[in-house]
Protein backbone atom coordinates (compact mmCIF):
# COMPACT_ATOMS: atom_id res chain seq x y z
CA UNK A 1 0.00 0.00 0.00
CA UNK A 2 1.67 3.20 -1.15
CA UNK A 3 0.70 6.38 0.66
CA UNK A 4 0.93 8.28 -2.63
CA UNK A 5 -1.72 6.01 -4.21
CA UNK A 6 -4.00 6.35 -1.19
CA UNK A 7 -3.71 10.12 -1.27
CA UNK A 8 -4.58 10.33 -4.98
CA UNK A 9 -7.65 8.09 -4.69
CA UNK A 10 -8.83 9.78 -1.49
CA UNK A 11 -8.50 13.12 -3.26
CA UNK A 12 -10.92 11.91 -5.94
CA UNK A 13 -13.51 10.70 -3.42
CA UNK A 14 -12.92 13.64 -1.12
CA UNK A 15 -13.34 16.13 -3.94
CA UNK A 16 -17.00 15.18 -4.17
CA UNK A 17 -17.43 15.27 -0.40
CA UNK A 18 -15.67 18.63 -0.14
CA UNK A 19 -17.73 20.17 -2.94
CA UNK A 20 -20.91 18.69 -1.45
CA UNK A 21 -19.99 20.06 1.96
CA UNK A 22 -19.17 23.43 0.40
CA UNK A 23 -22.60 23.49 -1.24
CA UNK A 24 -24.23 22.60 2.07
CA UNK A 25 -22.20 25.27 3.87
CA UNK A 26 -23.11 27.90 1.30
CA UNK A 27 -26.77 26.90 1.60
CA UNK A 28 -26.65 27.55 5.34
CA UNK A 29 -26.12 31.25 4.65
CA UNK A 30 -29.65 31.16 3.25
CA UNK A 31 -31.25 28.31 5.22
CA UNK A 32 -30.32 29.57 8.68
CA UNK A 33 -31.90 32.92 7.89
CA UNK A 34 -35.11 31.19 6.73
CA UNK A 35 -35.40 28.48 9.37
CA UNK A 36 -35.23 29.17 13.10
CA UNK A 37 -33.13 27.25 15.66
CA UNK A 38 -36.35 25.51 16.76
CA UNK A 39 -37.08 24.39 13.16
CA UNK A 40 -33.56 23.09 12.75
CA UNK A 41 -33.70 21.33 16.12
CA UNK A 42 -36.85 19.49 15.10
CA UNK A 43 -35.31 18.51 11.75
CA UNK A 44 -32.26 17.11 13.53
CA UNK A 45 -34.47 14.94 15.73
CA UNK A 46 -36.12 13.68 12.51
CA UNK A 47 -32.77 12.91 10.86
CA UNK A 48 -31.32 11.24 13.95
CA UNK A 49 -33.87 8.45 13.68
CA UNK A 50 -32.95 7.93 10.03
CA UNK A 51 -29.27 7.47 10.82
CA UNK A 52 -30.19 4.68 13.23
CA UNK A 53 -32.86 2.98 11.10
CA UNK A 54 -30.80 2.83 7.89
CA UNK A 55 -28.42 0.45 9.65
CA UNK A 56 -31.33 -1.94 10.23
CA UNK A 57 -32.55 -1.61 6.64
CA UNK A 58 -29.26 -2.78 5.07
CA UNK A 59 -27.90 -4.87 7.99
CA UNK A 60 -24.50 -3.46 6.93
CA UNK A 61 -24.21 -5.96 4.07
CA UNK A 62 -22.77 -3.12 1.98
CA UNK A 63 -19.52 -3.53 3.94
CA UNK A 64 -19.24 -7.08 2.65
CA UNK A 65 -19.47 -5.86 -0.93
CA UNK A 66 -16.02 -4.27 -0.66
CA UNK A 67 -14.39 -7.16 1.22
CA UNK A 68 -15.94 -10.02 -0.83
CA UNK A 69 -13.45 -12.52 -2.27
CA UNK A 70 -14.74 -12.23 -5.85
CA UNK A 71 -16.68 -9.81 -8.02
CA UNK A 72 -19.43 -12.41 -8.37
CA UNK A 73 -19.82 -12.59 -4.61
CA UNK A 74 -19.85 -8.79 -4.39
CA UNK A 75 -22.58 -8.54 -7.05
CA UNK A 76 -24.77 -11.15 -5.33
CA UNK A 77 -24.37 -9.55 -1.92
CA UNK A 78 -25.05 -6.07 -3.29
CA UNK A 79 -28.28 -7.18 -4.96
CA UNK A 80 -29.40 -9.00 -1.81
CA UNK A 81 -28.77 -5.85 0.24
CA UNK A 82 -30.80 -3.72 -2.19
CA UNK A 83 -33.77 -6.08 -1.92
CA UNK A 84 -33.52 -6.24 1.87
CA UNK A 85 -33.45 -2.45 2.10
CA UNK A 86 -36.56 -2.14 -0.10
CA UNK A 87 -38.53 -4.65 1.98
CA UNK A 88 -37.65 -3.21 5.38
CA UNK A 89 -38.21 0.38 4.23
CA UNK A 90 -41.68 -0.58 3.00
CA UNK A 91 -42.51 -2.14 6.36
CA UNK A 92 -41.30 1.00 8.11
CA UNK A 93 -43.55 3.14 5.92
CA UNK A 94 -46.55 1.00 6.85
CA UNK A 95 -45.82 1.33 10.59
CA UNK A 96 -45.36 5.10 10.36
CA UNK A 97 -48.59 5.46 8.36
CA UNK A 98 -50.55 3.63 11.07
CA UNK A 99 -48.99 5.70 13.88
CA UNK A 100 -49.64 8.96 12.02
CA UNK A 101 -53.25 8.20 11.11
CA UNK A 102 -54.01 6.95 14.63
CA UNK A 103 -52.39 9.98 16.26
CA UNK A 104 -49.95 7.82 18.22
CA UNK A 105 -46.71 9.56 17.25
CA UNK A 106 -44.46 9.78 20.34
CA UNK A 107 -42.37 12.64 21.74
CA UNK A 108 -41.36 15.42 19.37
CA UNK A 109 -42.75 13.50 16.39
CA UNK A 110 -46.18 14.70 17.42
CA UNK A 111 -44.94 18.17 16.40
CA UNK A 112 -43.94 16.88 12.96
CA UNK A 113 -47.21 15.08 12.16
CA UNK A 114 -47.34 13.67 8.62
CA UNK A 115 -43.72 14.73 8.03
CA UNK A 116 -42.72 11.74 10.18
CA UNK A 117 -43.72 9.46 7.29
CA UNK A 118 -40.82 10.88 5.27
CA UNK A 119 -38.49 8.84 7.47
CA UNK A 120 -39.26 5.70 5.43
CA UNK A 121 -38.36 7.04 1.94
CA UNK A 122 -35.30 8.74 3.44
CA UNK A 123 -34.14 5.40 4.87
CA UNK A 124 -34.80 3.72 1.52
CA UNK A 125 -32.82 6.18 -0.60
CA UNK A 126 -29.99 6.56 1.91
CA UNK A 127 -29.67 2.77 2.24
CA UNK A 128 -29.63 2.35 -1.54
CA UNK A 129 -26.97 5.00 -1.92
CA UNK A 130 -24.72 3.34 0.65
CA UNK A 131 -25.00 -0.03 -1.09
CA UNK A 132 -24.40 1.40 -4.56
CA UNK A 133 -21.50 3.47 -3.27
CA UNK A 134 -19.89 0.28 -1.97
CA UNK A 135 -20.26 -1.35 -5.39
CA UNK A 136 -18.60 1.63 -7.06
CA UNK A 137 -15.90 1.58 -4.39
CA UNK A 138 -15.26 -2.10 -5.05
CA UNK A 139 -14.30 -1.29 -8.65
CA UNK A 140 -12.47 1.96 -7.78
CA UNK A 141 -15.02 4.18 -9.58
CA UNK A 142 -14.44 7.03 -7.16
CA UNK A 143 -15.47 9.77 -9.58
CA UNK A 144 -19.05 8.43 -9.70
CA UNK A 145 -19.21 8.49 -5.89
CA UNK A 146 -17.99 12.08 -5.88
CA UNK A 147 -20.53 13.11 -8.52
CA UNK A 148 -23.41 11.54 -6.60
CA UNK A 149 -22.37 13.35 -3.42
CA UNK A 150 -22.47 16.65 -5.28
CA UNK A 151 -25.80 15.95 -7.00
CA UNK A 152 -27.41 14.99 -3.67
CA UNK A 153 -26.08 18.02 -1.79
CA UNK A 154 -27.01 20.52 -4.51
CA UNK A 155 -30.52 19.12 -4.96
CA UNK A 156 -31.18 19.08 -1.22
CA UNK A 157 -29.92 22.65 -0.75
CA UNK A 158 -32.03 24.08 -3.58
CA UNK A 159 -35.18 22.25 -2.53
CA UNK A 160 -34.84 23.16 1.16
CA UNK A 161 -34.34 26.84 0.36
CA UNK A 162 -37.26 26.88 -2.08
CA UNK A 163 -39.65 25.19 0.33
CA UNK A 164 -38.51 27.43 3.18
CA UNK A 165 -39.19 30.55 1.13
CA UNK A 166 -42.65 29.12 0.37
CA UNK A 167 -43.34 28.99 4.11
CA UNK A 168 -42.91 25.25 4.71
CA UNK A 169 -40.93 25.70 7.93
CA UNK A 170 -41.40 22.26 9.49
CA UNK A 171 -41.66 20.15 6.30
CA UNK A 172 -39.17 22.04 4.12
CA UNK A 173 -35.93 20.60 5.46
CA UNK A 174 -37.09 16.94 5.78
CA UNK A 175 -38.63 16.95 2.30
CA UNK A 176 -35.55 18.58 0.81
CA UNK A 177 -33.32 15.95 2.43
CA UNK A 178 -35.42 13.11 0.99
CA UNK A 179 -35.44 14.54 -2.53
CA UNK A 180 -31.70 15.21 -2.35
CA UNK A 181 -31.01 11.55 -1.56
CA UNK A 182 -33.40 10.54 -4.35
CA UNK A 183 -31.43 12.66 -6.84
CA UNK A 184 -28.14 11.05 -5.73
CA UNK A 185 -29.75 7.63 -6.12
CA UNK A 186 -30.75 8.42 -9.71
CA UNK A 187 -27.16 9.40 -10.48
CA UNK A 188 -25.87 6.11 -9.09
CA UNK A 189 -28.46 4.11 -11.03
CA UNK A 190 -27.66 5.81 -14.34
CA UNK A 191 -24.01 4.70 -14.17
CA UNK A 192 -24.46 1.24 -12.65
CA UNK A 193 -24.25 -0.50 -16.03
CA UNK A 194 -20.65 0.63 -16.39
CA UNK A 195 -19.62 -1.60 -13.49
CA UNK A 196 -18.43 -5.13 -14.43
CA UNK A 197 -21.10 -6.86 -12.34
CA UNK A 198 -21.69 -10.54 -13.22
CA UNK A 199 -25.26 -11.79 -13.58
CA UNK A 200 -26.23 -13.81 -10.51
CA UNK A 201 -29.32 -15.74 -9.43
CA UNK A 202 -31.47 -15.49 -6.31
CA UNK A 203 -29.88 -18.66 -4.87
CA UNK A 204 -26.53 -16.91 -4.93
CA UNK A 205 -28.05 -13.89 -3.15
CA UNK A 206 -29.05 -16.05 -0.21
CA UNK A 207 -25.81 -18.03 -0.21
CA UNK A 208 -23.71 -14.86 -0.03
CA UNK A 209 -25.95 -13.44 2.68
CA UNK A 210 -25.33 -16.54 4.80
CA UNK A 211 -21.61 -16.49 4.03
CA UNK A 212 -21.34 -12.86 5.20
CA UNK A 213 -23.55 -13.33 8.25
CA UNK A 214 -20.98 -11.57 10.46
CA UNK A 215 -22.28 -8.27 9.15
CA UNK A 216 -25.86 -8.57 10.47
CA UNK A 217 -24.64 -10.51 13.54
CA UNK A 218 -21.83 -8.22 14.67
CA UNK A 219 -21.27 -5.18 12.41
CA UNK A 220 -24.92 -4.07 12.20
CA UNK A 221 -25.54 -4.32 15.98
CA UNK A 222 -22.25 -2.51 16.61
CA UNK A 223 -23.11 0.28 14.17
CA UNK A 224 -26.70 0.43 15.45
CA UNK A 225 -25.47 0.83 19.01
CA UNK A 226 -22.84 3.36 17.93
CA UNK A 227 -25.30 5.40 15.87
CA UNK A 228 -27.95 5.24 18.56
CA UNK A 229 -25.50 6.36 21.24
CA UNK A 230 -24.01 9.07 18.99
CA UNK A 231 -27.50 10.51 18.49
CA UNK A 232 -28.56 10.30 22.16
CA UNK A 233 -28.50 14.10 22.57
CA UNK A 234 -31.24 14.30 19.94
CA UNK A 235 -33.06 11.05 20.69
CA UNK A 236 -33.21 11.43 24.49
CA UNK A 237 -31.72 14.65 25.89
CA UNK A 238 -33.76 16.73 23.42
CA UNK A 239 -37.02 15.44 24.91
CA UNK A 240 -36.39 17.43 28.11
CA UNK A 241 -35.32 20.75 26.58
CA UNK A 242 -36.61 23.30 24.10
CA UNK A 243 -36.19 22.92 20.34
CA UNK A 244 -34.10 26.11 20.10
CA UNK A 245 -31.34 24.68 22.34
CA UNK A 246 -31.43 21.46 20.34
CA UNK A 247 -31.11 23.51 17.14
CA UNK A 248 -28.01 25.35 18.42
CA UNK A 249 -26.37 22.03 19.29
CA UNK A 250 -27.40 20.61 15.92
CA UNK A 251 -25.63 23.40 14.06
CA UNK A 252 -22.52 22.88 16.21
CA UNK A 253 -22.59 19.18 15.30
CA UNK A 254 -23.09 20.12 11.65
CA UNK A 255 -19.96 22.25 11.54
CA UNK A 256 -17.73 20.20 13.85
CA UNK A 257 -18.71 16.52 13.88
CA UNK A 258 -20.38 15.97 10.51
CA UNK A 259 -17.34 17.15 8.51
CA UNK A 260 -15.29 14.58 10.43
CA UNK A 261 -17.70 11.87 9.30
CA UNK A 262 -17.70 13.07 5.68
CA UNK A 263 -13.92 13.28 5.43
CA UNK A 264 -13.46 10.10 7.48
CA UNK A 265 -15.85 8.19 5.21
CA UNK A 266 -13.89 9.29 2.13
CA UNK A 267 -10.63 8.03 3.62
CA UNK A 268 -12.30 4.85 4.87
CA UNK A 269 -13.60 3.97 1.39
CA UNK A 270 -10.13 4.04 -0.09
CA UNK A 271 -8.23 2.68 2.91
CA UNK A 272 -10.68 -0.23 3.24
CA UNK A 273 -10.22 -1.36 -0.36
CA UNK A 274 -6.45 -0.85 -0.26
CA UNK A 275 -5.89 -2.49 3.11
CA UNK A 276 -8.06 -5.50 2.22
CA UNK A 277 -6.05 -5.96 -0.98
CA UNK A 278 -2.70 -5.63 0.81
CA UNK A 279 -3.70 -8.07 3.56
CA UNK A 280 -4.80 -10.63 0.95
CA UNK A 281 -1.42 -10.25 -0.79
CA UNK A 282 0.63 -10.33 2.42
CA UNK A 283 1.90 -6.76 2.18
CA UNK A 284 2.52 -4.66 5.36
CA UNK A 285 -0.10 -2.07 6.26
CA UNK A 286 0.92 -0.68 9.66
CA UNK A 287 3.48 1.97 8.63
CA UNK A 288 1.27 3.74 6.05
CA UNK A 289 -1.57 3.80 8.58
CA UNK A 290 0.68 5.26 11.28
CA UNK A 291 1.75 8.04 8.92
CA UNK A 292 -1.87 8.70 8.08
CA UNK A 293 -2.89 8.93 11.77
CA UNK A 294 -0.06 11.36 12.55
CA UNK A 295 -1.04 13.61 9.66
CA UNK A 296 -4.77 13.45 10.45
CA UNK A 297 -4.26 14.36 14.09
CA UNK A 298 -1.96 17.25 13.24
CA UNK A 299 -4.49 18.79 10.88
CA UNK A 300 -7.36 18.18 13.31
CA UNK A 301 -5.59 19.92 16.21
CA UNK A 302 -4.77 22.95 14.05
CA UNK A 303 -8.39 23.31 12.89
CA UNK A 304 -9.68 22.82 16.44
CA UNK A 305 -7.52 25.66 17.76
CA UNK A 306 -8.88 28.05 15.11
CA UNK A 307 -12.48 27.07 15.89
CA UNK A 308 -11.92 27.44 19.64
CA UNK A 309 -10.68 30.99 19.10
CA UNK A 310 -13.16 32.26 16.53
CA UNK A 311 -16.28 30.02 16.39
CA UNK A 312 -18.64 32.25 18.37
CA UNK A 313 -18.10 35.53 16.46
CA UNK A 314 -18.03 33.68 13.14
CA UNK A 315 -21.42 32.05 13.73
CA UNK A 316 -23.04 35.34 14.67
CA UNK A 317 -21.49 37.15 11.71
CA UNK A 318 -22.35 34.49 9.11
CA UNK A 319 -25.80 33.40 10.19
CA UNK A 320 -27.22 36.14 12.42
CA UNK A 321 -27.43 36.86 16.12
CA UNK A 322 -29.97 34.13 16.87
CA UNK A 323 -27.25 31.51 16.09
CA UNK A 324 -24.54 33.14 18.23
CA UNK A 325 -25.12 30.63 21.05
CA UNK A 326 -23.51 27.84 19.00
CA UNK A 327 -20.00 28.73 20.14
CA UNK A 328 -20.25 27.12 23.56
CA UNK A 329 -21.43 23.84 22.02
CA UNK A 330 -18.68 23.94 19.40
CA UNK A 331 -16.08 24.26 22.19
CA UNK A 332 -17.57 21.21 23.93
CA UNK A 333 -17.39 19.09 20.75
CA UNK A 334 -13.82 19.91 19.68
CA UNK A 335 -11.99 17.15 21.67
CA UNK A 336 -14.36 14.58 20.20
CA UNK A 337 -13.72 15.91 16.67
CA UNK A 338 -9.94 15.64 17.13
CA UNK A 339 -10.31 12.01 18.26
CA UNK A 340 -12.61 11.17 15.33
CA UNK A 341 -10.07 12.43 12.80
CA UNK A 342 -8.04 9.25 13.31
CA UNK A 343 -10.61 6.67 14.42
CA UNK A 344 -13.27 7.10 11.71
CA UNK A 345 -11.04 6.34 8.70
CA UNK A 346 -9.78 3.15 10.42
CA UNK A 347 -13.14 1.75 11.53
CA UNK A 348 -13.07 -0.84 8.71
CA UNK A 349 -10.13 -2.71 10.30
CA UNK A 350 -12.22 -5.16 12.40
CA UNK A 351 -14.00 -6.18 9.18
CA UNK A 352 -10.66 -7.25 7.70
CA UNK A 353 -9.25 -9.00 10.77
CA UNK A 354 -12.52 -10.57 11.91
CA UNK A 355 -12.61 -8.80 15.28
CA UNK A 356 -16.13 -7.39 14.97
CA UNK A 357 -17.27 -9.09 18.17
CA UNK A 358 -14.66 -7.32 20.29
CA UNK A 359 -15.54 -4.01 18.66
CA UNK A 360 -19.20 -4.59 19.51
CA UNK A 361 -18.34 -4.85 23.22
CA UNK A 362 -16.24 -1.67 23.03
CA UNK A 363 -19.20 0.23 21.62
CA UNK A 364 -21.49 -1.25 24.27
CA UNK A 365 -19.16 0.23 26.87
CA UNK A 366 -19.27 3.58 25.10
CA UNK A 367 -23.08 3.43 25.05
CA UNK A 368 -23.15 2.90 28.82
CA UNK A 369 -20.88 5.91 29.37
CA UNK A 370 -22.94 8.09 27.05
CA UNK A 371 -26.18 7.09 28.77
CA UNK A 372 -24.64 8.11 32.10
CA UNK A 373 -23.55 11.46 30.62
CA UNK A 374 -27.02 12.23 29.25
CA UNK A 375 -28.68 11.08 32.48
CA UNK A 376 -26.53 13.52 34.47
CA UNK A 377 -27.53 16.33 32.13
CA UNK A 378 -31.23 15.51 32.54
CA UNK A 379 -30.96 15.08 36.32
CA UNK A 380 -29.19 18.43 36.76
CA UNK A 381 -31.46 20.21 34.31
CA UNK A 382 -28.40 21.34 32.32
CA UNK A 383 -28.45 20.75 28.56
CA UNK A 384 -24.87 22.07 28.24
CA UNK A 385 -23.48 19.78 30.96
CA UNK A 386 -25.07 16.76 29.29
CA UNK A 387 -23.45 17.73 25.98
CA UNK A 388 -20.03 18.36 27.57
CA UNK A 389 -19.97 15.01 29.37
CA UNK A 390 -21.26 13.24 26.27
CA UNK A 391 -18.48 14.73 24.11
CA UNK A 392 -15.80 13.90 26.70
CA UNK A 393 -16.63 10.19 26.94
CA UNK A 394 -16.97 10.04 23.13
CA UNK A 395 -13.47 11.48 22.70
CA UNK A 396 -12.02 8.99 25.18
CA UNK A 397 -13.58 6.04 23.35
CA UNK A 398 -12.46 7.28 19.91
CA UNK A 399 -8.83 7.65 21.03
CA UNK A 400 -8.99 4.14 22.52
CA UNK A 401 -10.43 2.71 19.30
CA UNK A 402 -7.62 4.22 17.22
CA UNK A 403 -5.02 2.55 19.43
CA UNK A 404 -6.86 -0.77 19.23
CA UNK A 405 -7.18 -0.61 15.43
CA UNK A 406 -3.45 -0.03 15.00
CA UNK A 407 -2.63 -2.77 17.49
CA UNK A 408 -4.50 -5.27 15.31
CA UNK A 409 -2.45 -4.43 12.22
CA UNK A 410 0.75 -4.58 14.30
CA UNK A 411 -0.01 -8.03 15.70
CA UNK A 412 -1.02 -9.36 12.30
CA UNK A 413 2.21 -8.05 10.82
CA UNK A 414 4.25 -9.65 13.60
CA UNK A 415 2.59 -13.04 13.13
CA UNK A 416 3.22 -12.88 9.38
CA UNK A 417 6.92 -12.03 9.90
CA UNK A 418 7.36 -14.96 12.31
CA UNK A 419 5.69 -17.32 9.84
CA UNK A 420 8.05 -16.14 7.08
CA UNK A 421 11.07 -17.06 9.22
Amino acid sequence: MRFKDISREVATVLSGSVVAQAITLAAYFVLLRIFSPADYGLFTVFYSYIEVLVIVSTCKYEMGVVAADSDRSAAALGRFALRLNAILSSLLLAVLAVLTLAGWLPGKFSQLGWVSMLIAPMVFFLGNNRILSSLYNRFHHYRAIATSDIVGALSAAVIKATLGLLGMNRAGMPLGAVLGQAAANVNYRVGIRRLPLPAVGSDEYRAEARHHSNYPRYVAPKDFINSFSANLPFLWLALYFDNASVGLLAIAVTFVIRPCHIIGAAFERVLFARTAEDVRNGRPVLQPLLRFVALAEGVAVAVAVVLWLYAEPLMAFCFGDRWSGCGIYIDALLPWAVALAASLPLMYIPNIYGTQRTELFIHLGQLALRIAAIAIGIATGSFLLGVQLFAAVSALTSFSLTAWYLTQTSRSHTRRDKAAH
